[in-house]
């Protein structure tokens, strides 16, 4: 086949490919390539072109007989690292080298051993805590009932906060097992909301903070889950409470529909705002990921699993939504849900 022909089969091919030639200079490559290695390489020397120990290792054990070689290579994009899997071989006199991209599938391993690393993280501490007290209620405290009665108390709140995680573990596998199905339902938001503050009350109550209700359109219905905005605006208020000031306001308002850029589109837009400490910008943009917390003490304390903001996050994108999350440190916090409305 002639250099124009094979440049037509190479260029055809959906994925990165170079030809290195009998003299170790490049012979082609297709279009798919230059966004990985640049332009004008036919003629360069493969060294020049790739400069990475790994592929040219490659390319010297499929030069010595020891073909097919699979390795990594890694380029830029932007400021983000892109991984490729390079299957190098030879035909004939010349190398074939053929680039797949990676990037999604290693960022997925990593988030997956991340994911097990922090469950195990989560739950290793309250069931160390757990197996001591048991140990020690067997022993030394066997017999004083004001230490058993202490390490009780605590062995209760340790179990309770595992049993938290594991049901906000499980609500963020359903949540994400449903997150391309979109909601047939249609909820009225101004009742909605009523029912979480009232049950809310108690929290409410024990923290000092008072939860006022603002519908400025007091009978919106929207496409949604009934279930899973109860979750979402269980999580926004009772956060709004557990980290606002005790003696100080937590304000709920539901605006009437209109056009939101965000949505792009006609929808409504609910708003909890507290008067806290805030939150620095830099941690704002990292709030919706799973276990990022502010700060680890005080979110163990009042009893947070580290998972609410991602529930809230995958139940809004189900629903079309958008999240905007706005603070500043002693300024308190306000989060908007943008709900479409058709």
């Amino acid at each position: 086949m002639t250099k124009q022909g094979i440049a037509a089969v190479i260029d055809a091919l959906p994925f990165p490919v170079l030809l290195i030639g009998g003299d170790d200079r490049v012979r082609v490559g297709n279009q798919s390539i230059g966004a990985v290695l640049g332009t004008a390489l036919v003629g360069k020397h493969y060294i020049n072109v790739l400069r990475q120990p790994s592929v040219i290792d490659a390319i010297t054990a499929v030069r010595a007989g020891k073909g097919p070689v699979v390795t990594r290579y890694t380029s830029r994009d932007g400021a983000k690292d892109v991984i490729f899997r390079v299957v190098v071989d030879s035909a004939g006199d010349d190398i074939v080298l053929s680039f797949e991209d990676q990037t999604a599938s290693e960022e997925a391993g990593k988030m997956r051993r991340d994911f097990v690393a922090n469950v195990s993280h989560e739950l290793r501490t309250p069931l160390t805590a757990l197996l001591g007290f048991i140990e020690t209620l067997g022993g030394a405290a066997r017999d004083d009932p004001a230490a058993r009665d202490r390490f009780l108390g605590i062995m209760a709140r340790e179990a309770s906060r595992m049993t938290r995680l594991v049901d906000d573990l499980l609500s963020l596998s359903r949540v994400e097992e449903d997150e391309r199905v979109r909601p047939r339902e249609h909820v009225d938001l101004g009742a909605l909301l009523s029912s979480v503050i009232k049950g809310l009350e108690p929290q409410a109550e024990a923290a000092g903070v008072a939860v006022s209700l603002n519908l400025n359109s007091p009978a919106e219905m929207v496409p949604g889950d009934a279930g899973q905005l109860v979750q979402v605006f269980t999580n926004l208020i009772e956060n709004a409470i557990k980290y606002g000031v005790s003696g100080k306001a937590v304000d709920i308002s539901l605006q009437a529909r209109r056009h939101h850029p965000r949505l792009r589109g006609e929808g409504v837009e609910i708003t909890v705002s507290d008067q806290g400490e805030g939150i620095a910008s830099h941690h704002i943009a990292r709030l919706t990921e799973r276990f990022y917390r502010v700060d680890n003490h005080r979110s163990r304390e009042v009893g947070g699993t580290g998972l609410g903001l991602a529930i809230v996050k995958h139940i809004v994108n189900r629903h079309r939504g958008r999240l905007l999350i706005e603070s500043e440190e002693g300024q308190g916090t306000k989060i908007s849900v943008f709900l479409p409305v058709g």
